[in-house]
């Protein structure tokens, strides 16, 4: 139900599809604009260190959580020591809790255990983000810069930085809020924000939404890693001209087929909604072909027993400029709600 709906709204904001239920569903972003201005009326917590947050303005997935990582890495690389919250979205859990590359993603949500297992910074999770980061700065007292992946519209936290990241393949789609459009705010938001990076993807074949003023970034990938037995490594190349059934359970499925497609792979397409809770089922009973899988599902199936299942590790390039103007901001800027 819930991929069906999904289905239908994209078809809805980004293929500009017609619906007779339109004016029910503008009527209903009217509402989601009126809260969306009540709740940034609302108090913020300041942390006695600078934040970032890297957010989006759309529903689903721009590529927040590769960006977050590159940034990690880049900072680490000038001097600084991050640590990272996340809301942990699909977890269970009710406190802030730390994360390890171990943890259960039904507990802290797939993403966050994504990210600690880079092993760039310490990852916390927790729906209240400012008791999280307190949580975080007692356990970790050495960090200096708190990277917020997702977190745009959660106005309980003061931040000293914002990066909107939209993908490069959708733009902002038909420009309403949710959940006649895509929009969680206005577009107008974005003269607040310091500043916007276009995913441009990893596929050539990927249309790109241009923004003046705003910074490029790519992904890029190198290898495939056995889900079971993350020590087998292929080339990207590896199945190339070979039939396989890829699995996306991400923002933007089409995004991670579009980047099969241009390697020559032969897919069987089974796109699931961003988060969902794997099942063995959710499969044919009897695989023939390699499962191929963004790294993301790859961290709920390793419990799932597939045996020819491989995940692709995404990296974000980023212009060193970026990286360049966010540490700047991050040393000069006064923490705002």
């Amino acid at each position: 139900m819930r991929a069906r709906l999904e289905r239908w709204l994209t078809g809805i904001w980004y293929e500009g599809r017609r619906s007779g239920w339109m004016p029910v569903l503008i009527g209903l972003s009217h509402l989601y604009g009126w809260v969306w201005g009540w709740r940034r009326s609302s108090q913020a917590f300041v942390l006695p260190i600078p934040v970032l947050v890297v957010g989006n303005l759309t529903a689903g997935g721009t590529g927040k959580t590769p960006l977050t990582l590159a940034l990690a890495l880049a900072l680490r690389a000038r001097g600084w020591h991050p640590g990272i919250l996340s809301r942990g979205y699909g977890g269970r859990h009710s406190t802030p809790t730390e994360v390890t590359p171990t943890s259960a993603p039904e507990e802290v949500g797939d993403e966050p255990v994504l990210m600690a297992g880079r092993l760039l910074a310490p990852v916390w999770v927790g729906r209240a983000r400012a008791a999280a980061g307190q949580a975080l700065l007692r356990a970790h007292p050495e960090v200096d810069v708190i990277l917020c992946d997702d977190g745009l519209q959660h106005r309980q936290l003061m931040r000293s930085v914002e990066v909107v990241v939209v993908d490069g393949g959708r733009g902002w789609g038909n420009g309403r809020l949710l959940p006649a459009g895509p929009l969680r705010e206005p577009l107008s938001r974005l003269a607040q924000v310091d500043a916007v990076v276009v995913n441009q993807g990893s596929s050539s074949k990927m249309p790109t939404f241009h923004l003046e003023g705003s910074y490029a970034m790519r992904l890029s990938a190198f290898e495939w890693v056995h889900v079971q037995h993350p020590e087998r490594r292929v080339p990207c190349t590896h199945f190339q001209g070979q039939t396989c059934i890829g699995v996306a359970g991400i923002g933007n499925p089409e995004r991670f087929f579009s980047q099969l497609d241009s390697w020559g792979i032969q897919v069987q397409r089974y796109p699931f909604p961003d988060h969902h809770p794997y099942r063995r089922a959710d499969l044919p009973a009897d695989l023939r072909n390699p499962v191929l899988m963004t790294e993301k599902d790859a961290i709920k199936w390793r419990k799932l027993g597939l045996d020819d299942a491989w995940y692709l590790p995404l990296e974000a390039l980023v212009d060193s400029a970026l990286v360049d103007h966010l540490a700047t901001l991050l040393t000069s800027k006064e923490p705002h709600g």
